[in-house]
């Protein structure tokens, strides 16, 4: 599977990149390190990982949108006072932390609390863009360093 993925390029960068934003537990920055090591073009590499990244946070952002109000009642089990107060609170402070959508394990469900709260769109785009663009230029740039130091 490794190869397969490695040998197809940008496209199997954005779909790795693409599906392990979503709820779907994968990682993509291994495929990103080896395509640098490969010498793809980093800016390129960079871009395709986030947008393809960034994407599958929207994806999984309007799931919350859409199936929040089933998730809210039926699955959590929160009821109205609780839900406002939760709102009141990510609305002042919590939409921050979507700049942490990157990490594992918690990234994914700050975008479906996200949708789920209704973030505004544009303000979720700012933030998880951005976190998911330092993210992958760190990695690109720590691979870039490791290997001129390795040369």
């Amino acid at each position: 599977m490794h190869d397969l993925l490695a040998n197809h390029g940008y496209p199997a960068l954005f779909a790795l990149s693409f599906l392990a934003s979503t709820l779907i537990p994968l990682g993509s920055e291994w495929l990103l390190v080896t395509m640098l090591l490969k010498k793809h073009d980093p800016v390129v590499s960079v871009a395709v990982a986030s947008v393809g990244n960034y994407l599958g946070a929207c994806t999984t952002y309007w799931i919350g949108v859409y199936g929040g109000p089933f998730l809210v009642r039926k699955v959590l089990r929160i009821g109205d006072r609780e839900r406002g107060r939760a709102e009141r609170f990510y609305g002042k402070y919590g939409s921050w932390s979507l700049l942490f959508s990157w990490l594992p394990v918690i990234g994914d469900p700050l975008c479906l609390v996200g949708g789920v709260l209704k973030i505004h769109f544009a303000r979720f785009s700012l933030l998880v863009f951005s976190g998911k663009l330092a993210r992958y230029a760190t990695v690109a740039w720590l691979v870039r360093q490791g290997a001129q130091n390795l040369l």
